[in-house]
């Protein structure tokens, strides 16, 4: 009997701390202090890194399928490619890290973007100063080429006025942003609203190589399956990225990969939620890292990560280190690596 009695609590005390673990990782978190405990001081990169160079960002995404890798966690590095691979990859919840701020305020500019967004039409059309569709119910089943051509003829939004929506929008958030912060990130929207989908990637001081995709090349191209598979490419894809959003699940921190703190504060808040990473993109920095010998401590920190079986880093190798997998038109290739190689575990 006392056996017996011993076992049912047991077993009742185990699903406490299964409910616990449950109700706490769908719990939300506070989103501007958890940018502020996560987040290390800011950096410098030589880049404005507004929208991506990597015009083989798609390759990868039959094969995050074909693998299996779904949910859990994400955390990617850059703008808004990250996007595509949260949809591809429908994470409980997503970190995007930059050693710059300005990376930070970037997404908040996306977040504002969302915010104010009914549809992906809505979506490009706000992003680039143009003026919705007015029947947004319309433009669900769209292709993106079509919503493309839409935005590239639309009349411009007033600019006063969509100034106003978005820092209200930006206010919000809950995020503390000075004076200058919202100069820089009205500063960031100008660009996108100045060259519309002609926007490409830019070094400072320098102007885009001649190979480097426009923001209409990323939205319009497609995967090695055939599928437009951009974030903005089906509404299906846009809403689950836009409802991580509302539910303040996309996290923008201030991270160096090779960091004191934040790789391995984002490990324990996972840990304490019951999540395992899922993706880690890491574009190209780990080239930097390499060249600056901090490599080690970025496989370090991301060893505090706890992860999934499947999980995988996608990172992106230009042309002049690897041709492998690239189209002819590619300036880069972008690869999986299970994560558990990596780390060696």
């Amino acid at each position: 009997m006392g056996t017996h009695k011993a076992r049912g609590t047991f077993l009742k005390a185990a699903a406490v701390v299964t409910l616990a673990t449950a109700t706490l990782a769908q719990a939300p978190l506070p989103f501007a202090q958890t940018i502020a405990r996560l987040s290390e001081p800011n950096g410098y990169f030589d880049t404005d890194n507004l929208i991506s160079n990597e015009s083989s960002y798609l390759q990868v995404v039959p094969e995050l399928a074909r693998r299996g890798v779904h949910g859990g966690a994400y955390i990617g590095v850059g703008p808004d490619q990250n996007f595509t691979y949260i949809a591809a990859a429908r994470p409980s919840i997503a970190f995007v890290v930059d050693i710059r701020r300005d990376n930070e305020l970037l997404h908040l500019l996306f977040k504002a973007l969302f915010k104010e967004s009914r549809t992906r039409a809505d979506y490009l059309a706000l992003l680039v100063g143009r003026t919705p569709p007015a029947d947004a119910g319309a433009w669900r089943a769209a292709t993106i080429d079509r919503i493309a051509s839409y935005v590239d003829q639309a009349k411009p939004l007033d600019a006063p006025a969509l100034r106003t929506r978005i820092d209200r929008a930006l206010r919000e958030t809950g995020v503390p942003l000075s004076a200058q912060d919202l100069k820089t990130i009205a500063g960031f929207h100008d660009q996108f609203i100045a060259a519309g989908l002609s926007l490409q990637f830019r070094s400072t001081g320098r102007p885009p190589q001649w190979n480097y995709p426009t923001y209409r090349d990323m939205l319009v191209d497609t995967d090695p399956a055939g599928k437009q598979s951009n974030f903005l490419g089906s509404e299906d894809a846009f809403q689950f990225v836009k409802g991580l959003e509302a539910r303040d699940l996309v996290i923008p921190v201030v991270a160096d990969l090779a960091g004191p703190s934040a790789l391995a504060a984002i490990g324990k808040l996972l840990a304490a939620r019951g999540e395992t990473l899922s993706v880690f993109y890491a574009s190209n920095v780990e080239f930097y890292l390499q060249r600056e010998g901090t490599f080690g401590q970025f496989v370090a920190n991301l060893r505090q990560i706890p992860h999934a079986p499947n999980a995988v880093m996608i990172r992106s190798i230009f042309q002049r280190f690897s041709s492998a997998g690239r189209r002819p038109t590619d300036n880069s290739s972008s690869e999986l690596q299970a994560i558990g190689e990596l780390i060696g575990k």
